[in-house]
């Protein structure tokens, strides 16, 4: 599966795993890098001394290329982007911020750096800012979102149209059939958060991966818009946050009803009633907790089975 972005990052399928805040750590990036997809670490719930040492694990274990995720509006950015580039990385990610403010820093230093966007304004601003590709993300997704709750669907051939640069489609995709779907919008590959969490290496806590496992249709919502949206899982705590809205609650009212560590306390310390849940609509379709390695297998095989099943297909064929 050769093509821009398996060139970009020197990997061999063009399936990037996200990196996600208290779930992506470096057991995780290097099962998937060695599986043949790009693996990355999720620097956002990491102090700088603890994510120079996920880096330099994930070395020791990861025979491919591993990149990292920097959430730009998270503290300690300038120590990671140090740690970043003392270490080595050749890939970063970079998130919920400005583009500029980092990309011709580790452009310098070597380092090929791809940024988030959720709609074409941001797309076209990352690439004047220099970056070698982007993230499409969709409303679909989970974690932090776009204001614009754009889908995928209508994202990814938006960009692709207004870009040059590779484009990895991200939101709501899980299986090889989506995988195929980005594919067929223009993407050049896919970006997978929420079919991450539900493995054996994340870090996530096991109450927070069986709940995303049980997750029904419609189980999450986007919401706190007023701080940075955020697709959530329906629980106590989200609750709380719809009672605060129906009282006209002000914006920092929410803030501290978010207060600080909500959401370690949910995803990585387990507290499935008070914690902050975030994993995208897609959890509706993952129903088990699987090693990573095979969840690339799996997606890889379903592409591939959904290409020849298109292929062969008369029901696609348009007299």
């Amino acid at each position: 599966m050769k093509n821009r972005v398996t060139s970009l990052f020197g990997i061999r399928y063009p399936l990037v795993q996200a990196g996600m805040i208290w779930c992506a750590n470096w057991e995780l990036a290097a099962a998937v890098s060695n599986a043949g997809g790009l693996g990355v670490i999720g620097s956002g719930s990491m102090y700088p001394d603890v994510l120079r040492t996920h880096i330099r694990r994930c070395k020791e274990a990861a025979h491919g290329p591993f990149g990292v995720n920097v959430p730009l509006l998270y503290p300690n950015v300038e120590e990671h982007m140090r740690t970043i580039v003392e270490e080595g990385v050749r890939v970063v990610i970079t998130s919920a911020g400005n583009p500029g403010a980092w990309t011709g820093h580790l452009k310098e230093h070597g380092v090929a750096v791809v940024h988030v966007v959720s709609s074409v304004r941001f797309a076209v601003k990352a690439v004047e800012a220099g970056v070698d590709a982007v993230v499409a993300e969709g409303f679909e997704a989970g974690g932090h979102n776009g204001r614009e709750e754009t889908t995928t669907l209508v994202l990814v051939p938006l960009v692709r149209d207004a870009v040059d640069v590779p484009v990895i489609a991200a939101g709501g995709i899980a299986d090889g059939r989506a995988m195929l779907a980005a594919m067929c919008l223009g993407a050049d590959g896919v970006q997978m958060g929420s079919r991450f969490v539900c493995t054996q290496e994340s870090s996530a806590h096991a109450a927070f991966k069986e709940a995303v496992a049980h997750t029904p249709e419609g189980g999450t919502v986007l919401t706190l818009k007023e701080l940075a949206p955020v697709r959530l899982i329906r629980n106590d705590f989200f609750r709380q946050v719809e009672e605060a809205y129906a009282r006209c609650a002000t914006t920092e009212e929410l803030r501290m009803l978010l207060g600080r560590a909500r959401a370690k306390r949910g995803m990585f310390e387990g507290d499935m009633e008070e914690g902050e849940l975030e994993i995208g609509q897609v959890s509706a379709a993952i129903r088990d907790i699987l090693p990573a390695a095979e969840v690339v297998q799996r997606v890889v095989a379903e592409y591939r089975e959904a290409v020849a099943a298109v292929g062969s297909a008369s029901r696609f064929a348009i007299p």
